[in-house]
């Protein structure tokens, strides 16, 4: 079942109608290619491009009695074309087709996800500029650190998602390979002239060698970039995941009204979603092992590879387009609350400008440890006690020997910690900064 945030394009992709149509297009640029060199007459290449196609309920009849899938499919075009079909596969193997055909497969869905990611890009860089200045608490190990912005949030993941596109882009080239090379990959009962022209007419780059497949690190690199892609979506559902927190609440996924969040507590507001894509990513990851698993095969080639590829091929992309598709939606109406984050930012009583004191104690001649120890003292005082570390270091002596009240309270501004958001919105977004 196609999930329903997935554009239909993508699941039409992976339908066994369009898995023959493209054995079907394989094999007319091999007859094609035949004729052109007049190894077909013209005549019978006629009957044949203007006759070919199938059936998919009667290739699944005579499958049932042949146990081969090419097999079926090549006796349905038969019966469609007639005595010119005689010419069909000629010097072929099955893997030449279902190998090539696959690679269309595999173009057509990246093309969708690339597609994805651009939308993606666009909410990204849009909601970025429109937080820039959002400040916030920025946390490591789950305890505030230092003050960022939202917006800096959003150009990480934007940054990030480029890189995916790239990825994309080159795991998209990696499976765009064809092989027209016979039973063991020797052109033993065709000529790699015709592999050449085939691939061309197709959009595909021959492979420079083959056994009797196409080998498939070039398919464990698409799929383990799908899972890569997947581990970014990961990444920024679980961030707003943590941000949804009651105890934080500085961003939530839009809650529609008449949506419910729990059968049992009417109050419930779940980031579902986020949730859901978190789950889904691990499929991806999965996924990706059995595509690395399928690159070791028996001698030329064994069918241990095929049935993997029959679910993971669908299910990936299937799965990367509804991910990329829904997650776009997410962050699209996430809901942001500007003033919990500024609630949360002040929490610990401006504990977050303690590097600065301790760097301003360092400039007038303390040691970096002496300095560490002397705001670590009034730091913890704070954890404990409460109260502005501020005030504290104006009321500890040992500070006072080095820096006076007006210092102190110079050290305690905000602006300090965002001096460079510009600068880094440059960095991210170049000429677009100020779209």
């Amino acid at each position: 079942m196609i999930p329903r945030y997935t554009r239909p394009e993508m699941g039409q992709t992976w339908t066994l109608e369009n898995r023959y149509r493209k054995w079907l297009q394989v094999e007319l640029a091999v007859c094609e290619t035949l004729a052109e060199m007049g190894r077909i007459p013209i005549e019978d290449f006629q009957a044949i491009k203007e006759r070919a196609g199938f059936d998919v309920a009667r290739i699944e009849e005579i499958e049932k009695e042949t146990q081969h899938d090419v097999i079926a499919f090549l006796t349905s075009v038969a019966e469609h074309v007639g005595p010119s079909s005689r010419f069909i596969h000629e010097g072929l193997t099955s893997s030449d087709v279902l190998d090539t055909a696959l690679a269309l497969q595999l173009t057509e869905a990246s093309d969708i996800i690339l597609q994805d990611i651009e939308g993606l890009l666009q909410v990204l860089k849009k909601r970025a500029h429109e937080f820039k200045n959002a400040v916030m608490i920025g946390r490591s190990h789950g305890v505030h650190a230092e003050p960022v912005t939202f917006g800096l949030k959003l150009a990480l993941w934007y940054a990030e998602m480029k890189r995916n596109r790239e990825r994309m882009w080159h795991a998209r080239e990696s499976v765009r390979a064809g092989k027209i090379s016979g039973a063991v990959g020797t052109y033993a009962n065709i000529d790699p002239a015709i592999e050449e022209s085939v691939c061309r007419k197709l959009r595909l780059v021959p492979c420079s060698v083959s056994s009797q497949i196409i080998q498939r690190d070039r398919h464990a690199e698409f799929f383990c970039t799908l899972a890569i892609i997947g581990c970014s979506i990961e990444k920024i559902a679980v961030e707003i995941r943590h941000l949804q927190r009651t105890e934080v609440r500085e961003a939530e996924e839009f809650f529609a009204a008449g949506q419910k969040g729990s059968s049992a507590m009417p109050h419930k507001r779940n980031p579902v979603a986020c949730e859901n894509l978190s789950g889904l990513s691990r499929v991806l990851r999965g996924n990706a092992l059995a595509a690395m698993e399928n690159v070791a095969l028996w001698h030329e080639r064994d069918i241990s590879h095929s049935s993997v590829e029959r679910i993971i091929g669908p299910d990936s992309t299937i799965l990367l387009d509804y991910m990329l598709v829904r997650l776009t939606r997410v962050l699209d109406n996430l809901t942001v609350y500007p003033e919990n984050m500024k609630r949360n930012l002040e929490l610990t009583g401006g504990l977050f400008f303690s590097q600065q004191v301790m760097l301003a104690l360092t400039k007038k001649g303390l040691t970096r440890e002496d300095a560490y120890r002397m705001v670590q003292r009034n730091a913890m005082d704070v954890w404990h006690k409460g109260g502005e570390l501020g005030e504290r270091l104006k009321k500890d002596d040992d500070v006072s020997r080095y820096l006076d009240h007006v210092e102190i309270d110079s050290i305690f501004n905000l602006d300090y910690h965002l001096k460079h958001v510009d600068d880094i919105f440059r960095k991210v977004f170049g000429e677009e900064q100020g779209a």
